[in-house]
């Protein structure tokens, strides 16, 4: 058994209050409504951020803020680009993004909740997380009829910006959940990709992790996941072993793919971060770095846990 099927296999051993627990909040976090008449703060918050999304338009017509994605550098570190189709990535991506498309169709092997809500995670760093991320949501946005939103959640880094070409003191995230003023569309970027967009991380400051794991933050969620139903929203999270944030965020999606680094991460980082991942999600797991002796061909291990009966691997080149 490998290390990514122990990994999987452990993740389905939760304990059951582990799993009721996060099952709860779950159910809160996606809730509508409260038992009681009363008008709690939640629902304050809740109703406050609604009106952020709500002064955007339906048809993203009130978007003006507009990047240039730099095609030649993404192509040069090997990355998805609409120039180069049948690059080796492009393939490998197109087999990693198809188990998550099909179960947003809910055609996959389970039934999903909010499967258009997909987190990229990894246990620590450098793993190459915010490269798959990226990878990912230019492989869907390329896709005929599939439209993306990309949410840079890995705040403190902001790595993902700066490879797309969001301007340095863009505002993003943070901003919008520190600052009533700010509207869903003042912050939300168009790009040369016409299927996708993007939202930074914004402008970082001392509250800025803090704001992640927030009512503003929960609130947000569910405004995207009910306004954007249509959309894929991607999100690159930050390490679920260096942040408490992540596995905050994680109790949020219906997806999640998570990043093992061949001969670098080890098995117990694996499977203490697996730990912190909601378990009603589906995780896919993408083995990645592993250089395959013909030269331009790597190899992605993808296996599924979380609420499926059996976990299943296979090798994707």
């Amino acid at each position: 058994m490998s290390i990514i099927e122990r990994a999987v296999k452990r993740l389905d051993t939760k304990s059951d209050s582990e799993k009721n627990n996060q099952s709860l909040i779950k159910d809160t976090v996606f809730s509508g409504t409260q038992s009681s008449e009363k008008v709690t703060p939640d629902e304050v918050v809740v109703s406050e951020v609604k009106d952020k999304i709500l002064k955007s338009q339906e048809d993203d017509s009130s978007i003006d803020n507009m990047v240039h994605i730099p095609f030649a550098r993404l192509s040069s570190l090997g990355m998805v680009t609409p120039n180069a189709p049948s690059a080796p990535i492009a393939e490998e991506f197109r087999s990693i993004k198809r188990p998550l498309l099909l179960n947003i169709e809910g055609k996959g092997a389970a039934q999903v909740d909010h499967a258009n809500l997909i987190m990229v995670a990894s246990a620590l760093s450098g793993e190459g997380k915010t490269f798959s991320a990226i990878n990912l949501a230019m492989s869907i946005a390329l896709e005929q009829g599939k439209s993306v939103l990309f949410v840079d959640a890995d705040v403190s880094k902001a790595a993902a910006g700066s490879l797309l070409g969001v301007p340095d003191k863009a505002p993003g995230l943070i901003d919008l959940l520190e600052n009533k003023g700010l509207a869903f569309h003042d912050v939300v970027l168009k790009c040369n990709i016409p299927n996708l967009r993007i939202l930074p991380a914004g402008n970082l400051h001392q509250r800025s992790t803090e704001l992640l794991a927030s009512d503003n933050m929960r609130a947000l969620m569910i405004e995207i996941s009910q306004r954007y139903s249509d959309r894929v929203i991607i999100f690159d999270s930050p390490p679920l072993l260096l942040t408490t944030e992540s596995r905050v965020l994680s109790n949020f999606m219906g997806q999640i793919v998570f990043i093992v680094a061949a001969e670098q991460t080890s098995q117990e980082a694996v499977v203490e971060a697996l730990q912190y991942l909601n378990s009603d999600s589906i995780v896919g797991m993408v083995l990645n770095k592993v250089q395959r002796q013909t030269v331009g061909k790597y190899g992605y291990g993808y296996g599924y846990g979380g609420r499926q009966s059996e976990s299943q691997s296979v090798t994707l080149e």
